[in-house]
């Protein structure tokens, strides 16, 4: 059975979009993806001389394509710099796998890469987390403190802003989450931000319109190495509910995850308005930014470590962190 022609070419299709009803052909494919990247960014920012980007690359799919894609579409201007930045959790037998991967692809496209571990900042692993936890996933600890951890990395770089690999199947379940949950101040906060606040690197979302799947074949197709394994983790998630009804409605009504992106889109003004930025303080125990007296990476922290001898000095701070 012959395959389907490109939609602008003669060429045989490697890929059929469902909500736009298109074929491509690899190389029109990959100039669909780049004509994306190159719309969010110029949607989310306006680079300058000097800008320096930091760039958070785990070693799946989207942040090694998003690597790559950055280097290749944003403007050649005077001075910018892009670095990648990796956080190491702690996961044995995952992320130890995963860093040699982004190292390598990081010097393939010299760009220069850092990387800045859990046992640095906090002075515990993932590993060693899930042993102790107690009242929450082992994703609320990791998502918690890996955002601080990219911040003060990124900050370590005088990063101006820090690009983030959040598809467009990540975004929608964030949307839907935040909603079902009532956080709409949430909402209001959801990157790419464009308010800069003291201390904390403005996000952007390079991917934030492409489905998961058409960055797996981005990645596939261009030869990128990236680790397919999912963090042991995984299961526990809180998102897989999410994940699966998001991919549930797509199928039945393709579209459905740009809609809810629109939808967000639409009503963010009014969010922002009823919802305005808080003002950010200094975390007591680590100086870290923070809206409350203590951050809630140092909440969790001591939680997690309130029926052990743990003494004030042994509490995280900036002053534990390490750059590799």
């Amino acid at each position: 059975m012959d395959k389907p022609a490109c939609s602008l070419c003669k060429r045989d299709s490697i890929i059929y979009i469902r909500y736009s009803g298109s074929n491509y052909c690899e190389m029109h494919f990959i100039d669909f993806i780049k004509k994306r990247v190159r719309e969010n960014l110029r949607n989310q920012v306006l680079f300058k001389k000097g800008d320096r980007i930091a760039v958070a690359v785990s070693g799946g799919k989207d942040s090694m394509g998003m690597l790559k894609l950055l280097k290749e579409v944003v403007p050649p201007i005077p001075d910018l710099k892009l670095i990648a930045i990796t956080i190491d959790e702690g996961i044995a037998g995952y992320r130890d796998i995963t860093v040699p991967k982004v190292k390598k692809f990081a010097e393939m496209l010299n760009i220069e890469h850092r990387v800045i571990s859990f046992s640095d900042i906090y002075g515990i692993t993932m590993d060693d987390t899930v042993i102790k936890k107690k009242d929450y996933t082992p994703c609320t600890y990791c998502g918690v403190w890996r955002r601080k951890a990219m911040n003060i990395i990124s900050r370590e770089f005088d990063a101006d802003y820090l690009a983030v690999g959040m598809n467009l199947d990540d975004i929608s379940q964030s949307i839907l989450m935040n909603f079902t949950k009532a956080d709409i101040a949430r909402l209001s906060r959801l990157g790419p931000h464009n308010i800069r606040q003291e201390n904390l690197i403005p996000r952007l979302l390079p991917l934030v319109t492409i489905p998961e799947k058409e960055m797996y074949m981005y990645a596939y197709i261009t030869g990128i190495e990236f680790h397919k394994s999912s963090c042991p983790y995984y299961s526990t998630a809180m998102r897989n509910i999410y994940r699966e009804v998001v991919n549930k409605l797509e199928e039945r009504m393709p579209g459905t995850r740009h809609s809810i992106l629109q939808a967000h889109r639409t009503i963010l003004p009014m969010l922002q308005e009823r919802y305005p930025m808080e003002s950010i303080n200094t975390c007591k125990i680590c100086g870290e930014p923070s809206v409350k007296e203590i951050c809630k990476s140092c909440e969790l922290y001591i939680e997690l470590e309130q029926s052990s001898s743990v003494g004030s000095d042994d509490l995280p701070g900036k002053s534990n962190a390490k750059v590799d």
